[in-house]
This record gives structure tokens, C-alpha cells and sequence, in this order.
């Protein structure tokens, strides 16, 4: 191991190399709590039966559905300079939406348990030319791995919020150490690079948010169509990725606001969709009546609530709802990501607690393209006002679409700042094989 890492670093090397023995045990209570999947349970200690392509390998590492959906026009755009690329993430549903939209040819895997032994084996079979770690997912013994082998690490879609910039400054040396093995950090915003500075990160540029060049999220026509149909009529209001907490206050607006509008239908679309039954019993003991998505039920005239607990059909929830409360922002999670609903014209709403994306919703608020409710009856209010006027949701959603389009362009100034070393690798390519 390199000189420079401090003894933080060198101990958790030697205790994690330590755990190598029960890792099994790890993954074996993961499964019975349904957050592994079964039949790829080897991927967690860096084995795989996919062979390594024999061309020139892009690594990105994603730690969830967010991340993993944000590099989508990334590795297109690898795959057209004639890249492969290995995508790596952390989680089953992220898993399943890489399956779903990836595009063709790139390779899934689950990350290998931060455990030496497990890295050095991913790193033996996959050999990547490049790896671009995505946001803030950062494994100490896969990036000194990495560095180890001098594969060039780069920071991609850099975002480091306030509460995790205090935390990391608890632990300066080690983190400046980690940072220093990374050739360059691209932020999204000149905030984020400079807690980068900050925080010892030696190149840092800032980007901007690749977030607000991904495509708007598609949407299945036919189950579209059955949507609409079976909405035709009613006021739809939705709240999408929420957390624990938020489905009672959606419920209750909608108990506020039922006798006002006789045909309301609330959708809530859970972040979590395995949290379906549990809100399902919430809206039961609301007296409401409820259908739910997961089980191939589709809103009759007298429901009240419509969960839609599944995987990658926000883009068909986004096209229905002309009025959507962002979730993750009431609960103190740190807010869910506006841009979709955004792009596809809903008049958005969103609580205080908003500093995973901070920059955006301020840019959203300050241009009127949004408005942020702190409460259950402010957010009652503001549902109803919307509602019943038209024309200012409309204001309020061409504001948003304008707000995010004026803010795109992070993809191209990204592979601008990774062709350099895109380039690098293709001359050493030739040279290996004159």
C-alpha cells in the first residue's frame, strides 16, 4: 500500500480484510431481508461468469437507481467512441432498473463487498481502463485499489451536500488521502467543488448536473393508454418518491380536499415500492378506499387513492398528474429529484428538507417554477388553489421546463473533460497491440 495513506486508511484495510471470513453471514441476512439477489450473490465478493470484453473498458459506479439513471446518455455516448463500459451499483432496485434501461451491450454488476480480498478479484477478472465514480459513493479499498493499479479515477456528477461536508471534516487526513487518488473531481455546481477544495480533492472542475440532461422517462403506451382510460374524468393529484411519513400526509390532503373536488384520485408512488402493503393498510384505516398498481389493479370511479408501488413508471405518473409533490422533502431525507416531472410539465411542490439537490430546487423557487410547502395544510392549500386554476399551474409548469432546460449541458462539458484520458487509453491500446 502506498506511503501516503494515513493510518486510518491502513486500519480499515486490515480490519476489513479481517472480515473476509464472514462476509457469507453478511450476505446471507441480507437475502432473508430481501435486499440481495439470490442468484447473484457471488457478484458481492468480485466473482462473475460474464467474461471481460476485449476491448477498451469504461468502469462507472453508481450507488443506486438515481445515480445509475443519470449516466444512461453517459454510456451512450462511451458506446459511441467505441467504449464498453461495466456499470456497477449497490442496490435491487437499481439492479432492475438496469436491466430496463441500460443501454444495450453494457454490463450490470452488483459492487463487490469493500473487502480486499473481493476487490482484488474484481479488479483481476474486469481490468478496467478508467473508472468514474459517480456523486459521493466513495469505498476506500476500491478507490486505493484502483489507484494501486493506476487506473486513472475520476469523479463524475460530484455532489457533496452541507450535512455530509461537516461530516467528512471530522476525518480531514483520511479523506484528503482518498480524494488525492482521484485525477479529477467534476462537480455540478461551484459549491461542490469548492468543498472538494475543501476537503483536499487536488483537480476539480465543475461540470454541472448531468441529472438535468437525462431523457424524459419513458413511458409504456398501452399501459399509458389503460391509465388514462381509467382515469378519464377525475382531478388527479400525485406525490411520487416518498418516504415514511409522507403517504399520511398525501392522505390527509386528499380528506381535506375530497369534498371540494368530488373526482379527486390521489396517486402515491412510494420510493421504496416494497412499501406498498404497508401504505395500503394506512389508507385503509383513513376509511378511503384504495387500488393498488403492484398487484394489476387500475383506479376504479370510487377510488380514493391509486399506490403505485413498481419499478420505472414515474414517466407514466408524470404525464397523468398535472400537479406533483415531490417526496423525500417533508420526511428529512434530503429531497427526490424534480427534473422529471419538471421536463414532462407537471406544477411541482416539495417540503423544506432539499439538500440533495439543493441548487436545482432554488433555481425552481426563484423562478416561480415551484413552491415549497412546509406542512400538511399549507401543501392542502396550494393542491387546491392549483386545482382550481389552470392557468397558473400552467404558468408555474412552463417555468419549470424553462428552469431545467437553461440549466443543461453537463453531459457534453463531462466528456470533454473525460476525453483526454478517453484518448489516452486509445493510444495505449494501438501501442500494445503494434
Amino acid at each position: 500500500m502506498p506511503q501516503a495513506y494515513p493510518f486510518t486508511l491502513v486500519g480499515y484495510r486490515l480490519l476489513t480484510t479481517a472480515t473476509a471470513p464472514v462476509a457469507p453471514l453478511l450476505i446471507s441476512h441480507r437475502l432473508k431481508r430481501g435486499k440481495e439477489h439470490p442468484a447473484r450473490r457471488n457478484e458481492r465478493y468480485g466473482r462473475t461468469e460474464i467474461p471481460r470484453p476485449s476491448g477498451p473498458l469504461v468502469w462507472i459506479h453508481c450507488a443506486s437507481v438515481g445515480e445509475l439513471l443519470t449516466v444512461i446518455p453517459l454510456i451512450g455516448r462511451l458506446h459511441d467512441k467505441a467504449f464498453d463500459v461495466l456499470c456497477t451499483s449497490g442496490t435491487l432496485t437499481s439492479a432492475a432498473i438496469a436491466e430496463l434501461r441500460l443501454p444495450a451491450g453494457t454490463i450490470h454488476q452488483f459492487i463487490t463487498l469493500d473487502v480486499p480480498q473481493f476487490v482484488d478479484r474484481f479488479f483481476e477478472h474486469w481490468r478496467p481502463d478508467i473508472a468514474l465514480f459517480v456523486e459521493s459513493d466513495l469505498w476506500p479499498n476500491l478507490i486505493m485499489a484502483a489507484a494501486k493499479r493506476a487506473i486513472p479515477l475520476i469523479l463524475i456528477n460530484g455532489r457533496l451536500s452541507e450535512r455530509s461536508f461537516k461530516r467528512w471534516r471530522w476525518a480531514p487526513g483520511t479523506v484528503a488521502a482518498l480524494l488525492r487518488s482521484f485525477d479529477l473531481c467534476l462537480a455540478q455546481s461551484v459549491t461542490h467543488a469548492g468543498r472538494f477544495r475543501d476537503l483536499g480533492a487536488p483537480r476539480v472542475a465543475t461540470t454541472g448536473n448531468l441529472k438535468l440532461d437525462v431523457p424524459d422517462p419513458p413511458a409504456d403506451e398501452h399501459a399509458l393508454a389503460l391509465l388514462k382510460d381509467a382515469v378519464a374524468g377525475r382531478t388527479v393529484f400525485a406525490g411520487t418518491s416518498t418516504h415514511a411519513g409522507e403517504e399520511i400526509t398525501l392522505i390527509e390532503v386528499h380528506r381535506r380536499l375530497r369534498n371540494s373536488f368530488p373526482q379527486l384520485l390521489t396517486i402515491i408512488a412510494p420510493r421504496h415500492p416494497e412499501r406498498g402493503q404497508g401504505i395500503l393498510e394506512i389508507v385503509r384505516a383513513a376509511d378511503l378506499t384504495a387500488k393498488v398498481r403492484s398487484r394489476g389493479e387500475l383506479p376504479a370511479a370510487d377510488t380514493d387513492i391509486y399506490i403505485a408501488d413498481t419499478m420505472g413508471e414515474l414517466g407514466l405518473i408524470y404525464r397523468l398528474a398535472p400537479i406533483v409533490f415531490v417526496g423525500g422533502s417533508l420526511a428529512r431525507h434530503g429531497g427526490q429529484n424534480p427534473i422529471e416531472p419538471a421536463k414532462l410539465g407537471a406544477a411541482i411542490l416539495h417540503g423544506p428538507q432539499v439538500w440533495n439537490f439543493t441548487e436545482i430546487y432554488a433555481a425552481l423557487d426563484s423562478a416561480h417554477a415551484a413552491e415549497l410547502v412546509s406542512d400538511v395544510g399549507k401543501l392542502a392549500v396550494r393542491v387546491g388553489a392549483w386545482l382550481k386554476d389552470a392557468d397558473a399551474r400552467a404558468t408555474v409548469a412552463a417555468a419549470a421546463r424553462e428552469t431545467v432546460a437553461s440549466l443543461g449541458g453537463a453531459l457534453d462539458r463531462t466528456i470533454s473533460a473525460l476525453e483526454p484520458y478517453l484518448m489516452q487509453i486509445r493510444l495505449e491500446r494501438r501501442a500494445h497491440h503494434a
